[in-house]
């Protein structure tokens, strides 16, 4: 008896991170709604999904750092790639000071509506709210292009 209860519980997580992973996604303009006063430059949908791809390969390869303290330790080291932010991420004050840094640094930033699909392109279950992608030859062909499309995006004022 228990041991069917077990399988109907993990059936049911199962259908649950399928619905989420898929399923029951929002679209682009409903995670639009969501995001904050200060999330800009955004990244369009189409860039969205190649930074995405890209942090997915680079977190493959251990080459991504994650979350505001690290990130932030290795923007004040020196490290160079592209930052990813969160648009959806509340409070503002958490993470306000990034963009900051990175025009400090000259280091080409983007912010992208979801931090739950942030944090699932990174290989994590939890949501993530910045991402530092390090560029590497493995994958050198999808950093670049995403580079040259996050540096052409305007600068807010």
């Amino acid at each position: 008896m228990t041991k069917t209860k077990k399988e109907k519980a993990s059936g049911e997580v199962e259908e649950a991170a399928a619905a989420a992973a898929g399923g029951n996604e929002k679209s682009y303009q409903e995670l639009i709604a969501n995001i904050n006063p200060i999330a800009q430059p955004l990244a369009s949908r189409k860039l969205s999904k190649k930074l995405y791809k890209c942090v997915k390969k680079a977190a493959k390869l251990k080459q991504i750092r994650r979350g505001v303290k690290e990130v932030q330790k290795f923007i004040n080291k020196g490290e160079k790639g592209i930052v990813v932010l969160a648009g959806d991420t509340l409070p503002i004050d958490v993470y306000c000071h990034l963009p900051v840094m990175c025009e400090d640094r000259s280091l080409p930033y983007a912010y992208i509506p979801s931090k739950v699909d942030l944090g699932s392109s990174a290989g994590s279950k939890r949501p993530t709210c910045v991402i530092l992608i390090k560029p590497h030859e493995e994958y050198q062909e999808a950093y670049d292009e995403c580079l040259d499309e996050v540096t052409v995006l305007p600068k807010p004022l």
